[in-house]
């Protein structure tokens, strides 16, 4: 007998375990069935399960688990990420804690404690999935730095290396002066921060007491301008095009250029270029072959090796001295001193109070710096041509569709792709430097011997690249390197290319773009069919979560709270199309509800002898009862499939929440109630056989979201025998006799029923109180369905019976009107309608003052300007509430008759 109370934690890890130990989540390369293939967004070793997390393997697990039980030869590859600079930032922080530093350490010893570290330490987040029940393949788990994943980015690096497609090039990086690497912009965020603008006057060259004012929020790094640039069409500067600005401080002469990236709105007009600290400067520095000094080491301090020859003194503007003062200087230092001789020279016109959006190391938490150094780079340009040709013929497909124009957006206009990073924690660059500024890239340091020696004749001295590769580059080869590739395997062969991807519309180009890149270009093929985007997951007011606003919801403490089941049902329900999650524990709870609801209902029919029957046959049904429910399993397994075919997991959820909970556990199983309690019969009989039937076909239904309470409840009613719900077919349609007719049938009662229930709750009826139903302009059909339903009409609609009313409607009855008829209450005598009256229109005044007070904001092009997109759309969302309340409401005060 199952147990009165569910109680998930009971359950979920027995269950987990006996389903990994059976192999049941394992793919058979040798078998013929048709593959389905996912292969995991690789979380970072360093990482924990977040929401995010939760969310994005629920939906995985959903799909991996429906075609498991379709007969496909499911495949969800595990794995995890090196993360390069997250992973070198914990063990060097690791390491401060004994007294360490990495470079005290060197090199190879400490990679070796990062090994150590992940050993002991690394990869907990492969044990938190198993909390949330994914059913990875684990045996075939994969991480970025093994061996054979190794391998695979050697042998890209090389042969897109040997086909022009990597090279070394001088270019503006985001460089993190922290760790001193170079760093994707993924790896940078955005922060609004209180600074200045400093207003600054260069003096024209040859012209004594004119100067062009210059506005800057970085005045450290004016040592490095080359260039002053205004509009071309700015009538203030049209006789200063050409001629030469002096620079303050450092004294050299730098020309005034006319560029369109000079906004004669902004500032002054007029902006200093300073093309190795500044993206936008660069570009312009390109444009007018602008020279390109360095002026902040890698460290962020002042270097002044490529302007020392420069300096020039000039009287009332520039000090050599001073300058030299500043080397090895901290920036933010540097910027004090500079505002402070630039004031002492008179050349600072003004200081302004700014607001600026500064660039961060989202680890080291400090501003970036663009610096020009010398990197690695892919030619990213020629590799994405064939991955836009893909995604515009539709041989790789976006759900929902409109993220191709994201996608289109970025690889339209992609720049070079920086692929080193100045880590120790990594792939290292396979190229070894020798005599002559000569490079050699090989699969490794005997080959590259080898080609020295071919070059020069004699073994020479060779030096390995310091550098690593981005991490993003190893993750881009993860479809095809997990399994197996360069090496022709079983697995490369049967599931490449993958089916589906599932991610977060945050990482489309960083990673999704780079995986079609790669995969066309080494495998020939797309490495997925369908890229399937989710939202973000934020708190249940829609703002987004964060530690500093204490909205965070773990989702190891929500399982703990409400179960696993619950958990993934919500973020299934909730993962509507282009749309972000506003995730609230009220919808757990819900949720949990549900699965407990589930397992009563199941405890009931078990309690009243129903239990598996696989011997009963659903097309022998006679009784429109019988008919009813099994025919809505029958649209219930057709509907959910269709939203799973169609990536649509808040209406597979929606389906089965809607069938199961009303449909099944309210309807059915109170209308068999009295068959349950009577005598035995072919009724009886019946009525227990499609119970049995639907249970089995909910419980199947529910596996892939629900995978523990169903698993628990196949096995304890006798479904399957031995075999697990895991590997169970997937339901099918049965036939069913004049489904339309029982559906018309049971329909219609249901109606009847629900009309009357929700004119009572509104008029708040207790529901100890029972009245009789008055009906008007009923066919006869419908009073005959009545008729042959009453009991059941009587019990759950709390009437006393039915009188067919012909004449006026008489005072004091609530109505409401269900098809050509007119539903009564008299309900006069039991409630006080006139203050239900006075209620009802006391709660729509409310909501009338709600609107008006939205509206209200909603109209103010002050507040649309300045509120967040999820602030508007909260208050957009709260208007609609508030007119669906008070049209509910005018409904309500119609039904009530005078």
């Amino acid at each position: 007998m199952l147990d009165k109370a569910f109680d998930p934690a009971s359950m979920e890890s027995r269950l987990y375990a006996a389903s990994e130990a059976s192999g049941a989540f394992s793919a058979h390369p040798e078998s013929n069935a048709q593959p389905f293939t996912i292969v995991i967004p690789p979380p970072n070793v360093t990482g924990s399960l977040h929401i995010g997390h939760a969310l994005n393997n629920t939906l995985q697990d959903v799909m991996v688990r429906y075609r498991r039980m379709q007969g496909r030869d499911a495949l969800w590859m595990p794995g995890m990420d090196h993360a390069g600079i997250a992973t070198q930032m914990v063990v060097e922080r690791l390491l401060g804690t004994q007294g360490q530093t990495r470079r005290g350490l060197g090199r190879e010893a400490f990679v070796d404690r990062i090994w150590e570290w992940k050993a002991e330490s690394g990869g907990s987040i492969t044990r938190q999935l198993r909390r949330l029940g994914a059913s990875l393949d684990w045996p075939r788990e994969r991480f970025t730095m093994d061996a054979g994943l190794s391998k695979a980015v050697i042998e890209v690096f090389v042969r897109l290396h040997t086909e022009g497609l990597i090279y070394r090039d001088t270019r503006l990086v985001n460089w993190d002066p922290v760790f001193q690497t170079a760093i994707s912009d993924l790896e940078v965020e955005s922060r609004e921060t209180k600074g200045q603008i400093w207003t600054l006057r260069y003096p024209i060259e040859g012209e004594p007491g004119r100067h062009i004012l210059v506005a800057t929020t970085r005045p450290e790094t004016m040592l490095g301008d080359t260039a002053v640039a205004v509009h071309p069409e700015d009538p203030r500067f049209k006789d200063l095009i050409g001629k030469r600005a002096i620079l303050p401080l450092v004294g050299r002469a730098i020309p005034i250029v006319a560029d369109d990236y000079s906004d004669p709105e902004k500032g002054t007009g007029a902006v200093k270029i300073t093309p190795a600290h500044d993206f936008n400067d660069y570009e312009v520095g390109r444009r007018h072959d602008l020279p390109m000094p360095s002026v902040l080491d890698a460290e962020a301090r002042i270097w002044l090796d490529e302007i020392g020859g420069d300096l020039r003194a000039v009287e009332g503007a520039a000090d050599p001295d001073f300058v030299r003062s500043l080397g090895g200087v901290d920036r933010f230092e540097a910027r004090k001193r500079i505002v402070a001789e630039l004031e002492r020279l008179e050349l600072l016109e003004k200081v302004e109070a700014h607001a600026n959006t500064v660039p961060h190391g989202d680890r080291s938490g400090v501003p970036i710096e663009p610096r020009l150094t010398l990197q690695w780079y892919c030619d990213a340009a020629t590799l994405a041509k064939p991955a836009i040709e893909a995604v515009e013929t539709g041989k790789t497909e976006f759900v929902p569709k409109q993220w191709e124009n994201t996608f289109f957006a970025w690889m339209r206009d992609i720049q070079p792709w920086c692929i080193s990073r100045q880590l120790w924690w990594g792939h290292r660059i396979p190229a070894w430097y020798g005599p002559e500024g000569s490079i050699f890239v090989e699969k490794d340091e005997e080959t590259a011997r080898a080609a020295a020696r071919e070059k020069f004749g004699r073994d020479v001295e060779l030096t390995r690249d310091e550098d690593v590769l981005d991490t993003w580059f190893s993750s881009g080869l993860w479809p095809f390197s997990t399994l197996g590739w360069p090496d022709k395997t079983p697995e490369l062969d049967k599931y490449y290319p993958t089916d589906v991807l599932v991610t977060g519309f945050d990482i489309i180009f960083f990673w999704v773009a780079r995986m079609m890149m790669f995969g066309i270009h080494i495998m020939g093929e797309v490495p997925f069919r369908h890229v399937v985007i989710h939202g973000l997951v934020r708190d249940e007011k829609g703002a987004k979560m964060s530690k500093s606003k204490g909205n965070v919801l773990d989702p190891l403490e929500l399982i703990d709270a409400y179960g696993a089941d619950a958990v993934r049902f919500t973020l299934a329900a909730l993962a509507s199309p282009g749309r972000d999650i506003k995730l609230a524990k009220a919808r757990m709870e819900g949720y949990r509800a549900f699965a407990t609801k589930l397992w009563n209902a199941s405890r009931f029919l078990e309690m009243n002898g129903i239990a598996a029957d696989p011997a009963w046959t659903p097309d022998g049904a006679q009784g429109p009862l019988a008919r009813w429910i099994l025919d809505g399993a029958n649209t219930a397994i057709a509907e959910a499939t269709a939203a799973l075919d169609a990536f649509r997991f808040d209406e597979y959820a929606a389906v089965l929440y809607r069938f199961t909970w009303n449909s099944f556990c309210d309807w059915f199983i109170e209308f068999a109630k009295p068959v349950l309690n009577g005598p035995d019969g072919p009724e009886k009989d019946e009525v227990k056989g499609a119970a049995q039937h639907v249970v089995g076909v909910v419980l199947r239904l529910l596996q892939p979201v629900m995978p523990f309470v169903t698993e628990e409840l196949w096995t304890r009613l006798g479904y399957g025998g031995e075999a697990s719900l895991i590997v169970a077919a997937w339901p099918q349609a049965v036939p069913v006799r004049d489904a339309a007719e029982a559906r018309a049938e049971l329909d219609g009662v249901v109606r009847l029923i629900s009309e009357v229930r929700a004119v009572r709750a509104e008029v708040n009826v207790p529901p100890s109180i029972t009245t009789k139903l008055l009906v008007q302009g009923a066919s006869p059909e419908m009073l005959a369905r009545a008729g042959r339903w009453i009991d059941a009409i009587r019990r759950l609609a709390r009437v006393t019976g039915i009188e067919v009313l012909d004449g006026a409607a008489p005072q004091g009855v609530v109505q409401c009107v269900l098809g050509e008829a007119t539903l009564m209450l008299p309900l006069a005598d039991v409630i006080d309608l006139g203050a239900e009256r006075t209620r009802l229109s006391k709660d729509r005044a409310k909501a009338e003052i709600e609107v008006k007070k939205i509206n209200g904001k909603l109209g103010n092009p002050e507040f649309i300007a300045k509120a967040k997109e999820e602030v508007i759309e909260e208050n957009r969302e709260r208007l609609a509430d508030a007119q669906a309340e008070i049209a509910r409401l005018d409904a309500a005060m119609a039904r009530i008759a005078g």
